[in-house]
């Protein structure tokens, strides 16, 4: 089955882990969220893509939940000796993937064609693609002000109640070479437990993958980030509570009007009435070890097969 799936950082790759055991690796592509890029240093930084690389070439640090495993800090400590900006966490050996992203982005190499170096230099079959190859940056409006995503989630501990989200750049940016010729060809499309706002959205505010979805001719199916209306871990369920008004599916399912036939949730969560025609898929959605993500994976198979 040729799947596509929509997804940001941590979450979304822990279930991609679970998916690719199911699926032919070949035969997944992956539009990842840019909207969280960012310079560090002077270095490019792709938070949500690389997330997804360390996790499906098994290098992700899974105590931590983010960046590489084995990781040393020599770099940033001599940074901090030396009076630089250390708020954005990077590890030596994560530093030389984005040594080699920024000089080969210098060289007039696209993001796509750098994406695609790194992935097969990783040795992944699953093909891997910004949503856009243009700036497109996501910006956190809050009573404090309006900030770049990664200053309010890291700098400022994602502490600001948020107002509203908006994608600058976005009205100019146009999909990244592949992302519409892979969405033409899919057998289903999956939007992974990624926060709506911040990760899923603004792969969707390029205006032609929202185009290819609402006139797609596949199931689309979305994964719940919520458990019991909670989020394992970050701030999706502050934003939707202060968005959308509510933590319930219905307000997951929301966040995606027209583009979505069916979401899955968790057992924990009252499944309610959603938008029409969107369906429901009940199941454990914790992702907590290896067996968990093929569960939550089959499930979003099965219900493709229900829906097709």
């Amino acid at each position: 089955m040729n799947v596509v799936a929509l997804s940001g950082g941590v979450g979304g790759a822990r279930f991609l882990r679970g998916l690719v055991e199911l699926v032919d690796p070949a035969e997944l592509t992956v539009i990842g969220n840019v909207g969280d890029d960012v310079e560090v240093l002077g270095l490019h930084v792709s938070p949500d893509l690389d997330s997804v690389l360390y996790a499906l070439a098994g290098l992700s640090d899974e105590e931590r939940g983010w960046g590489r495993s084995g990781e040393t800090w020599n770099a940033l400590a001599s940074v901090a000796e030396l009076g630089g900006e250390t708020w954005f966490q990077l590890g030596d050996r994560d530093l030389g993937l984005h040594l080699l992203r920024t000089a080969l982005l210098h060289e007039g190499q696209p993001l796509s064609a750098v994406t695609a170096r790194l992935t097969a230099a990783f040795g992944l079959a699953v093909g891997l693609l910004p949503a856009t190859d243009d700036p497109l940056r996501s910006f956190i409006e809050t009573p404090a002000g309006t900030f770049a995503f990664q200053e309010w989630f890291v700098a400022r501990g994602h502490r600001d109640e948020v107002d509203a989200v908006h994608y600058a750049g976005a009205p100019e940016a146009g999909p990244a070479p592949g992302v519409l010729e892979c969405l033409e060809r899919a057998e289903l499309i999956v939007i992974a437990p990624s926060n709506p706002y911040v990760s899923i959205l603004p792969i969707l505010a390029v205006e032609e993958i929202r185009a290819a979805l609402v006139h797609r001719r596949v199931p689309s199916i979305a994964v719940s980030p919520l458990i019991g209306g909670r989020a394992v871990k970050g701030p999706a369920d502050a934003m939707l509570a202060r968005l959308a008004g509510a933590t319930t599916p219905a307000a997951v399912a929301g966040c995606y009007p027209g583009l979505i036939d069916a979401l899955v949730i968790d057992e924990a969560d009252a499944p309610g009435e959603l938008p029409a025609p969107v369906s429901t898929v009940v199941t454990r959605t914790l992702m907590s070890d290896a067996a968990a993500r093929r569960r939550l994976a089959r499930a979003v198979l099965e219900a493709a097969g229900a829906l097709a």
